[in-house]
């Protein structure tokens, strides 16, 4: 249960995809001055270290981050001008990388955290069940000095998140949340918990944003899952958008499931902002063009739902 490593993967061009998303999610939630809930069911370790041993063991970040920031915003060159959201991301990782060298990669608690007001009181809740990952997290918050703003929480998220919905009521007495979904998937029951948390999440809180990851793999299991996000969301009346990137086959590489290998994953948003599918409309070609790389590769998106 616990052999996952986010720190193998972090950086790599599902990270790109989720954090483009959830960047350009929050950046439109974030213009209102009403307070937020932020949640992150399955939070890892937060921040990663590029250069370390964990990161260089699969090197997946030269296919996503990497690679993206050496392209667009070359050491050498004037940087290429890039889609809104690709600038927002670029400039985050930025952020955190001063010196111009890109070591360190930010994991979603702390992509969260670095848009996070507080003059609107957001609030962030990180549950993360894994021991190693779980201590670092905790230690990595620890240095924001973010007090109350911050909850780092050692349990199951699945299970965390239902009673922070509804969320308390702001100052302006409105109610808004955001949740992230994104297990590891290394357990074949991740999927159907997944279906069940957002089944309830929408029965607790209805007008929440929730936003799931998955990987796009040879399972039937996560071919099965957007349909039934779809269904629930339709069902619900909500409406909702559905974005994959698949940056294909390396020449010569073999087809590997799960994520040693990955090539696609995919973003299910319900309650979008109505700016997203614009955001991602005009990311998603210039992810593909500087992230593909063989057979396979192509990006899709599309919105329905909605009373």
């Amino acid at each position: 249960m616990f052999s996952y490593r986010h720190a193998f993967h972090a950086g790599n061009h599902a990270d790109v995809l989720k954090h483009i998303t959830l960047i350009a999610t929050l950046r439109h939630l974030m213009r209102k001055d009403a307070g937020l809930t932020l949640v992150d069911t399955h939070a890892g370790a937060g921040l990663y270290r590029l250069d370390g041993d964990h990161s260089r063991t699969g090197g997946e970040a030269d296919d996503g981050v990497l690679r993206l920031m050496s392209v667009l915003r070359p050491g050498n060159g004037a940087p290429l001008t890039a889609p809104e959201a690709v600038e927002d991301y670029l400039d985050l990782i930025a952020a955190f990388n001063p010196d111009g060298r890109l070591r360190i990669y930010p994991g979603s608690p702390f992509v969260m955290h670095h848009l996070m007001r507080a003059t609107s009181r957001d609030r962030l809740k990180l549950f993360e069940l894994h021991p190693t990952d779980g201590r670092t997290l905790s230690g990595n918050v620890a240095q924001l000095e973010a007090g109350r703003q911050i909850a780092v929480l050692r349990q199951d998220g699945f299970e965390g998140l239902k009673p922070l919905l509804p969320p308390p009521p702001s100052a302006t007495g409105s109610r808004r949340a955001l949740v992230l979904i994104d297990p590891s998937y290394e357990l074949k029951t991740d999927y159907a918990q997944v279906t069940a948390c957002i089944e309830d999440s929408l029965r607790r809180f209805a007008t929440g944003t929730y936003l799931v990851w998955y990987p796009i793999i040879p399972r039937p299991q996560a071919h099965e899952l957007p349909k039934r996000l779809r269904s629930l969301a339709n069902q619900a009346r909500k409406p909702w958008l559905h974005a994959t990137l698949s940056i294909g086959q390396a020449p010569g590489s073999p087809a590997q499931p799960g994520h040693a290998g990955l090539r696609a994953s995919g973003m299910f948003v319900i309650n979008p902002p109505h700016t997203l599918k614009a955001s991602l409309q005009a990311a998603l070609p210039v992810l593909l063009q500087h992230l593909g790389r063989g057979r396979g590769q192509g990006q899709t998106l599309e919105t329905g739902g909605g009373g």
